[in-house]
């Protein structure tokens, strides 16, 4: 998954659960937060792998569910003890949902459950058959994902799955007032 749709995935649960307890659309600040905790898993692991050659992939520490849910158990804790619940909630909401949005986009490929890729250490992935380094690996993957669009190769599923949730949050995100943006232009 593109780190966009990461951020779309995360802003739909986040966005549809805090209306549904608040009647009230997000605020920029934890708006931000969820942003910047739904890219997290790939900002770790990626570099880490791709980078510096420490994981033989990109799915390690950073997404690994024995990880995420005692750090976002954490993450909400303190954040309720310094008076940031929302804050706290949108990082856990964005965490986890791209550790789920993985697994549900892998399995929808590959036709089977592929919860191994948020099981590390207890499973760790194959190693790369070539190293590309981090800017290499990235614009492969570019590459091919734009080639895959531009050529009309991909299944059906794999457009609605990218198209769907993205034009979704940007509509919900459009609807709830671009919350973020006004936090993001002060900065």
């Amino acid at each position: 998954m593109w780190p966009w749709g990461h951020a779309a995935f995360g802003y739909l649960l986040y966005s549809l659960s805090h209306r549904l307890a608040t009647r009230k659309p997000p605020s920029d600040r934890p708006t931000v937060v969820l942003l910047a905790a739904s890219l997290f898993p790939d900002l770790v692991d990626k570099p880490l792998s791709w980078g510096w050659g420490l994981f033989p992939s990109g799915y390690a520490v950073g997404h690994s569910a024995l990880v995420a849910v005692p750090l976002g158990l954490l993450v909400v804790g303190i954040a309720l003890l310094r008076g940031w619940p929302a804050e706290g909630l949108a990082f856990t909401v964005g965490y986890w949902s791209h550790l789920v949005g993985d697994v549900l986009y892998a399995s929808a490929r590959e036709g089977e459950l592929a919860v191994s890729l948020v099981l590390w250490p207890l499973v760790s992935l194959p190693p790369y058959a070539t190293d590309r380094g981090l800017f290499g690996r990235t614009v492969l993957y570019l590459h091919e994902f734009l080639a895959g669009f531009a050529s009309g190769s991909f299944e059906p599923l794999t457009v609605a799955l990218y198209v769907g949730p993205l034009s979704a949050a940007a509509l919900l995100w459009l609807l709830d007032g671009r919350p973020g943006v006004p936090m993001l232009g002060r900065s």
